[in-house]
Parts: structure tokens; C-alpha cells; sequence
């Protein structure tokens, strides 16, 4: 384990995710305690996007962006919204210069799939549609997220191809959820590791699924048998995190059916470990994620 990060390992919360409403809270309360991001280069702004229901969001758009992205909150699609995701969507909009467009998708289990994923379609469907109000082009949008963000990411983009849908540019995912089954060494045997772990990974996809195994890939995006056609995809995994082997098995198979990617395994870190800005580690993190979609975005 990386000593930056261990170090804050007791300050975790303890969390079986016994009780969403509770741990929302508690979701909440550490997000607040993280430093505040620099938003002075940029506009931000709520809207709501039309829909069947309506889904809110958050617009983040600094000067002359090069594209922008739909970006997903992680929370085990329980847990997260617009202001428990907003220091990391500044962070991400100012480390990229990219229009991110942060979703408040629909929670489980009060909304289990498919309610969250066809939440981020509408949101994508309309950033297309208004690529001009946001200051880029149709073809310079991207889609990505943290964990359960992560997950959705990847299946909205499955869902776009196979729906002739918008164009998706790039696929940024951060330590995705991907597969229900849990049959991974990493999901098998990593049982008390920090924030994430085998017992609070399972609960997630209980309460997301509504009790039932992944119904398609787009519930489940590592349950897909072609992953031919996708948007370039960057895949980011934590040393210590029970979606690890999973990551890097979605990555080698998007590689063999000819999606350019770009896979980190981040050693000595674990499942959302990113949120302690005080580690080198976790700067270099969010650096790279900005980074990554500046040049996915600048590309010709």
C-alpha cells in the first residue's frame, strides 16, 4: 500500500451499505471534506435536460474547449449526485480544458437498472443534438466516470453502437464496475480492503440489478460477447480494488477486438483512493485522467 494513502485509511467510514439513505449521508459528508477546486477559469452552470423524466446536470466549461465529455459519478449507483461529484468534475474540466457534463442519474434500489443508463442516453443524445451551445463539435464528445459511473460509461457507450446513436469519441473509465458475477480473483479475494470490498461490491450490484444476475451487457458491460466497434477507451485500475481483474480483462478483450486502449494499473492504491489529494499518487491520478481527455479530444 502506498504510505500517503495508508496513512488515511482509518478515516474511512466504515460502510456495509446496510442502509442506502444512511449512507448517502455519509457519502455526503466526506465529500464536503475535500478541498475545494479551482473554478475561476471556468462558467458553471445547472440545467435540466428534457425527458422522460427530466435529468439534471451540471455544466462545467472553461475557455475554448477542445471538446467535452458526459461524466458519471461513482457510488455504487446508490450512492452520489451533481455536488457530491463536484470537486472531481471541476478537476477533471481543469486538468483537461474539456465541457464536462456532469449527470444526476437516477439511484438504486428506489430506480434499479435500467433507469441510471437511460438517464446518461438522454443526457448524451442531447449533448449531441446542442454540441454548438456548448462550444464543440458532435464528433468531440466523450463519455466516462468513476466505478459505478465508470460501468454506466462503458455500457452507454455498448448501447450507442449498437443503436447507431450519437458518436462517442473516447470512453474514460476509472476503476469501472463492470461485471456482476464477482468471479474475478480480485473480486474473490479481496474482502476487507479499503472503501470497496467484496460483501459492499455485492450489495451494489444487488440493489442495482433489484436481486437478479445482469439481464445484458448494457446492466453488465463485461457480460458483452462483442466488444468490436467501441470508442478508444482508457481504463484505470487500483492495485487494491475488488473490479481490478475485471478492468484489466475488459481492456485486453476491447484490445482484441481492435478498440485502441490505454490500461494503467496504479500500484499501492485502492478503490477510490483518488479522493486523498494529499498523496502524490492520487495528484498524479487526476493529472493523467485530464491529461488522457485533453489528448482523446485534441486528436484529429
Amino acid at each position: 500500500m502506498d504510505p500517503e494513502l495508508e496513512a488515511f485509511i482509518a478515516l474511512f467510514p466504515a460502510s456495509r451499505l446496510d442502509d442506502p439513505v444512511a449512507d448517502r449521508e455519509s457519502f455526503a459528508k466526506l465529500a464536503t471534506s475535500v478541498p475545494k477546486p479551482d473554478t475561476s477559469a471556468m462558467t458553471i452552470e445547472d440545467r435540466t435536460v428534457p425527458g422522460d423524466p427530466e435529468v439534471a446536470i451540471r455544466v462545467y466549461r472553461p475557455i475554448e474547449a477542445p471538446g467535452a465529455i458526459v461524466w458519471l459519478h461513482g457510488g455504487g449507483w446508490v450512492m452520489g449526485d451533481l455536488d457530491t461529484e463536484h470537486p472531481w468534475a471541476a478537476r477533471l474540466a481543469e486538468a483537461s480544458g474539456a465541457v464536462v457534463i456532469s449527470v444526476n442519474y437516477r439511484l438504486a434500489p428506489e430506480n434499479p437498472f435500467p433507469a441510471a443508463i437511460d438517464d446518461v442516453y438522454t443526457v448524451l443524445t442531447w449533448a449531441a443534438e446542442n454540441a454548438a451551445e456548448l462550444g464543440v463539435t458532435p464528433d468531440r464528445i466523450a463519455i466516462g466516470g468513476h466505478s459505478a459511473g465508470g460501468g454506466l460509461a462503458a455500457a452507454t457507450a455498448l448501447r450507442a453502437r449498437d443503436e447507431q446513436g450519437p458518436p462517442i469519441r473516447f470512453q474514460l473509465l476509472n476503476q469501472p464496475g463492470l461485471d456482476d458475477r464477482l468471479e474475478t480473483w480480485s473480486a474473490r479475494n479481496f474482502t476487507d480492503t479499503p472503501w470497496v470490498y467484496r460483501e459492499k461490491l455485492a450489495a451494489m450490484w444487488r440493489y442495482y440489478l433489484d436481486g437478479q444476475p445482469a439481464s445484458s451487457a448494457y446492466a453488465a458491460p463485461a457480460r458483452a460477447t462483442d466488444l468490436s466497434g467501441l470508442p478508444p477507451a482508457y481504463l484505470a485500475t487500483a492495485e487494491f480494488c475488488p473490479n481490478r481483474d475485471e478492468n484489466i480483462d475488459y481492456a485486453v478483450r476491447l484490445m482484441r477486438a481492435g478498440v485502441p486502449v490505454e490500461l494503467h494499473q496504479w500500484p499501492g492504491t485502492f478503490h477510490g483512493s483518488q479522493a486523498i489529494l494529499s498523496a502524490d499518487v492520487s495528484r498524479r491520478q487526476i493529472a493523467e485522467l485530464g491529461d488522457v481527455l485533453r489528448r482523446a479530444l485534441q486528436s484529429a
